[in-house]
């Protein structure tokens, strides 16, 4: 019977390896599991361990940025200096809704809608299709865009 369980557990392991290594299928599901992500306080951003969690979301040249923004910061306060996913350093959440993105040639855009104290908020990511997978290539805000933000602040 040992045998039998030992070999159930490694089979539900792999299903759950595959699971966290399969590409979201639409940009719209990409910006979902990220923010889900945020929940499960499993955010790629700020964090130094894991360049792979990085990557899964974000293109090379913006992911590059986040991960040296994270690294030179050594636990202070970097170029991003709030929740990147709300734009801000308070929350209180209402009405937030992911809209059905607009795609095209490999691009899309995904906004994110919501109140944060009741100020509306509108987030939008910007993203493209590589190698089958689709990767998140700017954020915009209502004042700001991460890529140039730490192009100008890290990237040099």
């Amino acid at each position: 019977m040992r045998p039998l369980a030992l070999l159930l557990l490694f089979f539900c392991l792999g299903l759950n390896l595959h699971a966290a290594d399969k590409a979201a299928s639409t940009p719209e599901a990409l910006v979902a599991e990220l923010y889900k992500a945020e929940k499960k306080k499993a955010s790629p951003f700020f964090q130094t361990k894991n360049r792979a969690l990085v990557d899964h979301y974000f293109t090379k040249e913006l992911g590059d940025l986040i991960w040296k923004d994270a690294i030179t910061s050594k636990d202070e306060v970097g170029a991003i200096d709030g929740d990147p996913l709300y734009d801000a350093q308070d929350m209180e959440i209402k009405d937030f809704m992911i809209h059905p993105g607009k795609s095209e040639d490999g691009k899309a855009t995904v906004q994110v809608t919501f109140l944060n104290f009741d100020k509306k908020t509108r987030i939008t990511f910007h993203c493209v299709q590589k190698e089958g997978a689709w990767k998140i290539s700017d954020i915009q805000y209502a004042e700001w865009a991460m890529l140039k933000l730490l192009k100008e602040s890290v990237g040099k």
